[in-house]
């Protein structure tokens, strides 16, 4: 039998070998990128009128991928680095690492969970921006906001040198422990923990986090946070709901915060009526009070525009009034 007649042959055989090696492994490029143009005022300061990158969503890409090694178990990894469409430059700011919004490895298995190691998003960020209607929007959540950008929580949404386990569900619980490694003798580098609890079964969804900061990725003064975190969302069909309730004490300063938030998401024509008001009262200072309403409307399943407002009072000091357009883009 000739070579010309076994070719067809031959070339099926090494077709079905690359499509179930195809199978068994994978990888993918994805992102989000996030435009808008609008006015930005903090309490008692000026208006500036600007183009900004991931005020409603944060923009990055990220290249993620798995192997699957058999009997249910895969390794995984994941690259994800932040991006200012504005300017084209990485990072959410100058001298932010690439790879800020994730860097990790790790095995997962359907029966076992999951063990990821390397820069690991934190549970109180995942639990912050799934319990409340603005989501994981910096410029216009009031959770986000409260939680991470007013000088409370410390160590960033993401921790390096981290390991994380998260657990399979069971009858909607799971839970998840994450810790952060002391790598350096500097005064600024301590070790952090992590530990969430949560649930979602049909129309209700909760959880609970608490976490214990000593190494601080994000400022360079070490400052020893302890958070914890209770929320909750309701899906009614005709609106979805949201609580929120935290306290974050500060054990460097000796001061503490208490920080709870409501919110709704009611589906309106092609989009969704977003609402979210939120309190952050400190130990010793002025309360902030942080409201946020808009409209996002669907183009696509990847494709938003969106119209936001947002109210940010300050007791004793003003309220800045914000407000954006723009655009949300998932690939």
């Amino acid at each position: 039998m000739s070579l010309f007649r076994l070719s067809p042959l031959f070339l099926a055989a090494l077709l079905s070998a690359g499509a179930a090696a195809h199978a068994q492994s994978s990888a993918s490029l994805y992102g989000l990128v996030d435009l808008s143009v609008g006015r930005t005022q903090a309490p008692g300061g000026r208006a500036v009128n600007a183009m900004d990158s991931g005020k409603l969503t944060t923009s990055y890409w990220g290249l993620g991928g798995r192997e699957d090694l058999g009997g249910g178990l895969a390794a995984v990894f994941k690259f994800e680095s932040f991006v200012r469409v504005t300017t084209g430059e990485s990072g959410r700011f100058n001298g932010d690492p690439m790879f800020s919004r994730s860097a990790s490895v790790g095995l997962s298995s359907s029966r076992l969970g999951t063990l990821t190691f390397g820069r690991n998003t934190t549970a109180l960020f995942v639990s912050t921006l799934a319990f409340n209607a603005l989501g994981d929007s910096f410029g216009y959540s009031p959770s986000i906001r409260h939680y991470f950008t007013s000088g409370t929580t410390t160590g960033d949404t993401a921790w390096s040198d981290s390991v994380v386990y998260a657990s399979p569900t069971w009858g909607g619980l799971r839970f998840g422990v994450s810790g952060a490694f002391k790598t350096t003798s500097a005064a600024t580098d301590g070790r952090n923990l992590g530990l969430n609890l949560g649930y979602g079964a049909g129309p209700l969804s909760a959880a609970l986090v608490y976490q214990d900061v000593k190494k601080d990725g994000a400022t360079s003064a070490l400052d020893n946070t302890r958070t914890v975190q209770v929320g909750a969302a309701y899906d009614m069909g005709v609106a979805k709901l949201y609580a929120q309730l935290g306290t974050v004490d500060n054990k460097t300063r000796n001061t503490g915060f208490d920080i709870w938030g409501l919110g709704a998401r009611v589906p309106v024509g092609g989009g969704a009526v977003v609402a979210q008001l939120g309190r952050l009262s400190p130990d010793a200072g002025a309360d902030r009070t942080t409201f946020s309403a808009g409209y996002l409307y669907n183009l696509s399943k990847r494709t938003e525009l969106y119209g936001v407002l947002m109210s940010d009072k300050l007791d004793g000091v003003g309220t800045g009034q914000n407000m954006a357009v723009g655009m949300r883009h998932r690939f």
